[in-house]
């Protein structure tokens, strides 16, 4: 990696509570394992949960609505949460393959949800699509700081974005897209306000 990853913690008033860097996932675990001795975590993480199996057979075909088979010239990269995230416009997800083809920030996300679980709930965020649902929403409210923006600005603020969209979920304002091919969920801030329902179900 080119530089380390952020975290950020903030509590269910959106105050930041804490935020820095990490460049293993044993790092991660020792900046968050004194927290989780006080508070019960809901950890959100920028990464795929977990690397294909095996390429996809079914993908989704946005103007007739309705899913198809894989041609052979396709590689079948991709999970269902993130074609529902495409499908819905809300951001361009960079498609999970095999692990033996996963680059090394998607290896060391597969290692977070492994390592991190033993602290509290896990979640997979995606700081592109809140973004984009809660663009003219100001309901949602945070209080940050801006120390330990160094390494990252971008990366910073997508760390506080990561940890409000679990909020939102974990309190019931958001919803859950994906996991119908067994690979794990997308979670987002908010209800999607016109799903679309063919998407959502996985075909196989």
């Amino acid at each position: 990696m080119s530089r380390p990853c952020a975290f950020a913690v903030v509590d269910a008033t959106g105050t930041l509570l804490e935020n820095g860097w990490f460049e293993h996932a044993r790092e991660a675990f020792s900046a968050l394992e004194t927290l989780a001795a006080r508070y019960r975590l809901h950890l959100g993480i920028d990464a795929p949960r977990q690397p294909l199996s095996e390429p996809r057979n079914w993908y989704w075909n946005g103007p007739k609505k309705v899913w198809r088979a894989r041609k052979p010239s396709e590689k079948g990269v991709g999970r269902h949460c993130e074609v529902a995230v495409k499908a819905h416009n809300l951001a361009n997800p960079q498609w999970t393959p095999l692990k033996k083809e996963a680059p090394d920030w998607m290896q060391l996300g597969f290692e977070l949800f492994q390592t991190l679980e033993r602290l509290g709930s896990t979640y997979e965020a995606f700081p592109s699509a809140t973004y984009t649902m809660l663009e003219n929403d100001p309901s949602l409210q945070l209080t940050v700081n801006f120390t330990r923006m160094g390494p990252g600005k971008t990366d910073m603020l997508d760390a506080w974005m990561a940890a409000a969209t679990v909020r939102e979920y974990v309190e019931g304002r958001g919803m859950e897209v994906g996991g119908g091919d067994g690979l794990g969920t997308l979670i987002l801030p908010r209800k999607l306000s016109a799903p679309i329902r063919a998407v959502l179900d996985w075909p196989g």
